[in-house]
């Protein structure tokens, strides 16, 4: 693909961010749709720069832990993991299931931050740091459901309904689908997916507001599998989601990470 050399730089990051074992040089370039000399000199800059190494034995390029030092400076700058950790570590105990906390940026919506209460039997843990898919999962329909339908539907057409994420079979295939999801979430107060993001999995979410104007910032949600969290558990769950939704609001101007 066509692209500065900054950009096509930063595609090399997130492509090798993607499998912990490394990528061969041919898959860098064939990912980025660039020449392989190109994706070679790339990956020997991000080597001298040290934010990538190469595998003596393999020859695949691997990140290094120098991006995720950075993010996790950027993190503690902000004053949010003393802030929000208490209260994900407290729901993920009295839920038993995956925590997630995601922040707003503009039109993307990225988990940064979990706590995982399953000890024992099915655990579900996905990687932080992806953008979550607004029209496939719980977390995306809690912030859609708080704009009016025509801002929800503008950041649709801009994302589109599709992902390279195994969907469940209850994944919305229209925007009509979506909006019935939103209309639900709108009515109990937080979302609700089941076999949707993936299948066998469900998970609620609930928005967090800034506390003045109530602009949405962020969501807070709760996922395991679709055995545990059914309808029963996810009412008897709602009003602890919230209020821990809220808690985390409150605090939101403690911390720099929420705009």
């Amino acid at each position: 693909m066509a692209g500065s050399l900054i950009e096509r730089t930063l595609r090399v990051l997130e492509a090798l961010s993607t499998d912990a074992d490394g990528l061969p040089l041919l898959v860098v370039a064939e990912r980025l749709d660039i020449p392989k000399s190109a994706a070679h000199r790339i990956c020997n800059e991000l080597i001298r720069l040290g934010h990538v190494r190469q595998d003596p034995i393999s020859q695949r390029y691997k990140l290094t832990t120098k991006l995720v030092g950075l993010g996790l400076r950027y993190l503690s700058s902000t004053g949010a993991p003393d802030i929000v950790q208490p209260v994900l570590d407290q729901l993920a105990q009295r839920s038993g299931e995956l925590v997630r906390l995601s922040v707003i940026e503009g039109p993307r919506l990225t988990w940064i931050a979990k706590a995982q209460g399953a000890r024992s039997g099915l655990v579900y843990d996905p990687d932080m740091g992806k953008e979550a898919p607004l029209f496939c999962t719980a977390s995306g329909h809690a912030w859609l459901a708080a704009l009016s339908d025509a801002d929800a539907e503008a950041m649709l057409d801009a994302q589109g309904l599709e992902t390279d994420h195994p969907v469940g079979p209850n994944a919305p295939r229209s925007k009509q689908e979506v909006f019935e999801h939103l209309s639900q979430a709108r009515q109990r107060g937080y979302s609700w997916a089941q076999d949707i993001m993936g299948p066998g999995t469900a998970a609620m979410a609930a928005l967090i507001r800034h506390p003045r104007d109530g602009h949405p910032q962020g969501v807070l949600s709760i996922a395991g599998p679709s055995v545990r969290l059914d309808a029963a558990r996810v009412e008897e769950l709602g009003p602890e989601l919230m209020n821990a939704a809220a808690e985390i609001s409150q605090a939101t101007p403690t911390s720099r990470l929420f705009t």
